[in-house]
């Protein structure tokens, strides 16, 4: 049999399937709702098959004029013109009656619930099969690659994961793929540690652009010029990767930045922060945004996935109650799971829908990252239920790609690794009913005004991002245009920016940036850093003691803080606990060491720190408690990570086992960027590599 027939026979076989499918899945629903009747089972059938015509028909059309409202509603509008659609096929098919207003959403729902759910039991739907006859031809067609024998490497950060829950998730069967790798001895795992500022923002750049100097946490101050600088806002994440691109872009050859706050110097970027506002960048990864909301199975599997994370989101909330599970956030609410669902399913399925059209195209390299994990840790817990469900989740992924690699011109590796770990804790008000701004309020006793800098949330950069960059299309693509319009009052000079904080941070950076607030208190994680804005260089110990006699000694004293960093104009940089000094300059101390629970390169990490430009003049990190190995979060989260103590400074990388790791400890993101760099200097070297010993 030639291809052609047997590719047509598959095809009518899949069709007929799901006609059968979708005429029991009505059968069904009109046993469940009242409102919904049909006379015989051959009106059933008839509807089954004009439903399918006018999807056939009328369904490319549809979405292309609604797209905005699609994309605004993370795909929910889709619902309704599903309804319509089975609306009209009801009006056309006698024997069919729906008589409530409502039942044609009811129907598309339950549709979409039973479809998905008998697709993959019968593998309808199968990757391998869709990316074959779907999006690999789009693919083909428009970027034409070429065949190589040379692997690209593909990197996966799962933001936020440290290696003792990943290794403690493989034992217990939450990371089934990794498990495998590992099992088969395809790969091997290996730890890292990352710097004083675990977060994101320094971590990203020190891996993908190979320098983070200067960052010294998740938001800081700058004396020199008056501005706030966020991690969170793309206009700042644009002038950090300016300031640190140093010519060692970990994707500077030909790669791919997909999801990511840098770019890592990748010639393609979609959805990355530091690029998104570039009109020019990419304009095929900005029609894949579109691409994904018009496919109906990207829709289908998208919905039901994200109805299960919010079904997760609310039952683990409400186990947590009334389990009495501590610590725990109170006051999630549907909107925060809704939320949630867009990040760990939305987003997730975007990005890799996007990666595996680069990996048909045969992109030599790509840096992905998947936030879910992270945000969930963050509200839930480091290792709480619902959070190992998104790891689970996560891993699929991988299996996924791994599946889509093999239909891909060339081979490739596969190197997952995270960018931090977290630390689990009660926070710092829950423990001691005072934010750090507010006890460092009465410490100061009046002498100046305290500003907070906030603590905006950086989930909804996540969503941010993606609609920043749809918008930065072709001026004269309908799609494009009608989404800058229904964005357009929520976008200033170019950026989406979503979420009830918004306007909050743009006020409080103009704020602070006019008005000059002579403090200014902010949190990352459980760093706390504090600026003195009347001193225009950054305060010694001794500026400190004079002009606000016991502060420091107020704040070293709290239960709830390990140690403060401070400069001394005589002794240098010190880190000050309740009973002794380390003088990091000398690598000694007196007294009780008050950086002893936080790791051996503690002191190494602090002094690095020490040298920034835009370093607080007070550095205040939480206490560490080893035995219960908690800290305390300066920011309302469960999961923290931005300073020292515990398994927040401990991430991870998985790599193929034929690689080469460095005999020295990987110390630092910019370490981590350099031997990476030799791994992909290596591939492209020596090409093929059995991923074995």
């Amino acid at each position: 049999m030639s291809g052609s027939r047997r590719k047509f026979r598959v095809k009518v076989k899949r069709l007929i399937t799901i006609w059968v499918i979708t005429t029991v899945a009505l059968y069904l629903l009109a046993g469940m709702l009242p409102g919904f009747r049909i006379d015989g089972v051959w009106s059933v059938v008839a509807l089954a098959a004009v439903i399918g015509v006018l999807n056939a028909l009328l369904w490319p059309t549809l979405v292309y004029l609604t797209l905005p409202l699609n994309v605004l509603s993370l795909g929910l509008f889709t619902l309704v013109l599903n309804g319509f659609i089975i609306w009209l096929a009801s009006v056309i098919v006698p024997g069919i009656d729906i008589i409530r207003v409502w039942d044609p959403l009811l129907i598309a729902i339950g549709l979409a619930a039973i479809n998905t759910l008998l697709t993959s039991l019968f593998s309808i739907n199968d990757d391998e099969s869709y990316y074959r006859n779907v999006l690999k031809k789009k693919v083909t067609k428009r970027l034409k690659p070429v065949a190589s024998d040379v692997p690209g490497v593909i990197f996966l950060e799962i933001d936020g994961l440290a290696k003792p829950v990943l290794l403690r998730a493989i034992r217990n069967g939450h990371a089934p793929t990794m498990a495998r790798w590992l099992g088969e001895r395809s790969h091997r795992l290996a730890g890292w540690e990352c710097d004083l500022s675990s977060q994101t923002g320094a971590s990203q750049a020190g891996i993908l652009l190979g320098n983070n100097y200067d960052i010294p946490a998740f938001r800081w101050y700058e004396k020199d010029t008056g501005r706030l600088m966020v991690s969170s806002q793309m206009s700042d994440i644009s002038e950090i990767e300016k300031r640190q691109s140093s010519g060692r872009g970990l994707l500077a050859d030909g790669g791919l930045s997909l999801s990511n706050m840098f770019s890592g110097g990748a010639p393609i970027t979609a959805f990355t922060m530091s690029t998104v506002k570039n009109p020019e960048a990419s304009g095929f990864h900005k029609k894949s945004f579109y691409m994904f909301f018009i496919d109906p199975y990207n829709f289908l599997r998208a919905f039901m996935l994200g109805f299960w994370d919010i079904f997760l989101e609310l039952r683990g909330q409400r186990r947590q109650r009334k389990r009495d599970v501590q610590p725990r956030l109170e006051h999630r609410g549907l909107r925060y799971a809704l939320l949630r669902a867009a990040i760990t399913t939305i987003i997730r399925e975007l990005s890799v829908y996007t990666l595996i059209g680069d990996m048909f195209a045969g992109v030599p390299s790509a840096y992905v990252t998947l936030f879910g994990y992270d945000e969930v840790a963050h509200h839930s817990g480091v290792e709480r239920e619902d959070t190992l469900e998104v790891l689970r989740k996560l891993d699929q992924q991988f299996e996924r790609l791994e599946t889509a690699s093999r239909q891909a011109p060339r081979p490739y590796d596969f190197v997952i690794l995270s960018d931090h770990g977290q630390s689990q804790g009660a926070t710092f008000k829950q423990r001691y009913d005072i934010t750090l701004e507010e006890y460092v309020e009465q410490l100061v006793a009046g002498k100046v005004k305290v500003e907070t800098a906030g603590a905006v949330a950086e989930h909804w950069s996540y969503l941010s991002a993606p609609l920043t960059d749809a918008i930065q299309g072709d001026q004269r693509q309908l799609s494009a245009k009608a989404l800058r319009l229904a964005v357009k009052n929520k976008t200033s000079e170019g950026e989406v920016m979503l979420g009830p904080e918004r306007k909050t941070l743009k006020d409080k950076k103009e704020k602070i940036a006019g008005e000059n607030e002579e403090a200014i208190v902010m949190a990352s994680g459980n760093l706390g850093l504090i600026y003195f804005t009347d001193w225009k260089e950054r305060m010694t110990l001794e500026q400190i003691d004079e002009a606000f006699p016991g502060l420091l000694q107020g704040l070293v004293n709290h239960p709830g803080i390990g140690f403060v960093m401070v400069r001394s104009a005589d002794k240098g940089p010190l880190a000050i606990g309740a009973g002794g000094i380390f003088f990091l300059e000398e690598d000694r101390f007196q007294g009780k060491n008050p950086l002893a629970h936080f790791g051996a390169n503690a002191a190494g990490h602090l002094k690095r720190t020490d040298g920034f430009p835009h370093v607080a003049d007070i550095m205040v990190n939480s206490f560490y408690d080893p035995v219960t190995d908690e800290v305390a979060a300066f920011e309302e989260l469960v999961g923290s990570h931005g300073g020292l103590g515990g398994d927040q400074a401990h991430p991870f990388v998985l790599f193929p086992a034929g690689w080469e790791l460095p005999e020295k400890e990987i110390i630092g993101a910019e370490h981590l960027n350099r031997v990476m760099r030799g791994w992909l200097a290596s591939v492209k070297k020596h090409g093929g590599n059995d991923g074995k010993d």
